[in-house]
């Protein structure tokens, strides 16, 4: 009996000792990532406090965590032809903007999610003879900058009278080797490849099959990747610079106007730049809002194959 009683004590005794650490495993957790949290989002607090406030408290006081009184007169700074010598309206104009990178960014968002998850399931469907090679050379492009290719792509889109025009800036989304590579680990891990051949016995064409079964199916992963894409060709400003060569500011792009702003030296109202600024990023602000809930479940699905 004195024998029992031990035995239990010394296992009631390390089921404490291990509650205890998985305790403190769960605290420390919960310090790193709220840390992380902070880290991440201290900056753009920073910057939308800095919107508020005036140029010369910016200067003299430095970092500020309270917000200033001053932004409706910056909000009327920014979008005044007198002001700054015309300087921001010239440089700066929020509908252009919005305009252009949207539909830049929601075209380049839709082709590559869409082609990359074709491309993806093809190779995760379908056996033929050259299929690890066609993987290994798409998954290979990935490893080639954009900057190495651009003298090229630039002097073939100039040949082709394709230049200044938002063509060459969203028909080469179709090609995403980052997102097919995601979209094809995302299928090794929870696509159930035996459906698509109950699909084509029932006599379902195999567009179709993509189309009504696995695009539902892919649906976390086609929005996780749709945000990383979205916000990829909102904040793109080498390409757009590179192509839209005349400069137009109906033509120029969000990221455009904002270099422009920061790099006018006759601008020095910093309170009017940080809002240039801060509403330059709330399109990317609200699509993260409203497809966030995918993130997680798309990511620990697709990182780890089954």
């Amino acid at each position: 009996m004195a024998n029992k009683t031990a035995t239990l004590n010394s296992t009631s005794l390390r089921e404490r000792e291990y509650a205890r650490k998985i305790r403190a495993q769960a605290i420390i957790r919960f310090i790193v990532c709220v840390i992380i949290t902070i880290i991440s989002l201290l900056p753009i607090y920073i910057l939308v406090i800095n919107a508020t406030r005036e140029s010369n408290d910016i200067i003299t006081q430095g970092v500020s965590f309270l917000p200033g009184g001053s932004l409706i007169d910056n909000i009327n700074t920014l979008f005044d032809p007198e002001a700054a010598g015309g300087a921001y309206v010239r440089s700066y104009n929020l509908w252009y903007g919005y305009r252009n990178s949207l539909i830049i960014a929601i075209c380049s968002t839709v082709l590559s999610v869409f082609f990359s998850g074709l491309t993806a399931y093809g190779l995760t469907v379908y056996d033929f003879k050259f299929k690890k090679a066609a993987t290994t050379f798409i998954l290979a492009i990935m490893m080639i900058p954009t900057q190495v290719v651009s003298t090229g792509f630039l002097e073939f889109m100039v040949s082709i009278k394709l230049y200044d025009n938002y063509i060459p800036l969203i028909l080469p989304s179709i090609a995403s080797p980052a997102v097919v590579f995601f979209i094809l680990q995302y299928m090794k891990s929870s696509f159930p490849t035996e459906i698509v051949e109950a699909a084509r016995i029932d006599g379902c064409g195999e567009f179709m099959t993509f189309i009504r079964i696995a695009l539902p199916m892919l649906r976390p992963a086609f929005a996780v990747q749709a945000i990383f894409a979205f916000v990829a060709s909102w904040n793109n400003y080498y390409t757009p610079s590179m192509l839209l060569l005349s400069n137009k500011i109906e033509q120029r792009t969000m990221p455009m106007m904002v270099s422009a702003i920061l790099g006018n030296d006759k601008i020095s109202n910093f309170g009017v730049n940080y809002l240039a600024v801060a509403l330059s990023i709330l399109p990317v602000v609200i699509i993260y809002l409203c497809l966030s809930k995918f993130i997680v479940k798309g990511v620990a699905l697709g990182a780890v194959k089954g």
